[in-house]
């Protein structure tokens, strides 16, 4: 274990931009590969301040799109470290969106980024411990460790999983497919 700690407040990091018409999709909305590109930066951003060191991408874990973002909204993303494990952290990011002129702010995503952080040479490189102050930070915390829980569960039974045996492709019939195996 690390014998150096910082609080959660350490890693705060706020971006706020304002959506142009270069940032929509087809739909006139603004493009979720945008905001993904945002997402990604703020969260390389706050792992990094956290930690002193380059920080990587590990994993999306969840990104929830919420509410649709419009073109002249004002969005702001708000970053911080919830977990910390030896060389990797969980950031949590939410996302508003706040109409300009009438000042209305809407929660349009709520995501989660599994950040490493790197020496320099490329290698894992160890974080410093997470100091929680507040109860918010520790449920965050928790919810974490849910999280990584569910996670391994997953990859688990994706390991065991037979889904070539007759009785997995009978039970398909309860989805919306149509089954047609060719030898």
């Amino acid at each position: 274990m690390t014998s150096t700690f910082k609080t959660v407040s350490f890693s705060h990091i706020t971006i706020s931009e304002l959506m142009l018409p270069s940032h929509t999709n087809f739909s006139g909305k603004i493009h979720g590969g945008y905001i993904l590109s945002l997402l990604d930066q703020i969260a390389f951003a706050c792992a990094s301040r956290f930690s002193g060191n380059y920080c990587v991408t590990a994993s999306v874990d969840t990104v929830n799109f919420l509410k649709p973002i419009e073109v002249g909204e004002l969005v702001t993303m708000k970053a911080s470290v919830n977990y910390v494990g030896t060389s990797s952290m969980i950031i949590g990011i939410r996302v508003e969106a706040e109409n300009i002129q009438t000042g209305v702010v809407k929660h349009c995503n709520s995501s989660y980024f599994t950040m490493v952080s790197k020496d320099k040479d490329g290698k894992k490189a160890a974080v410093p411990g997470l100091l929680l102050t507040n109860l918010k930070e520790v449920s965050r915390f928790q919810n974490c460790v849910k999280q990584i829980a569910l996670k391994k569960e997953r990859e688990y039974q994706k390991s065991i999983a037979t889904f070539g045996s007759i009785e997995s492709i009978l039970s398909l019939n309860r989805y919306n497919i149509k089954v047609e195996l060719q030898y």
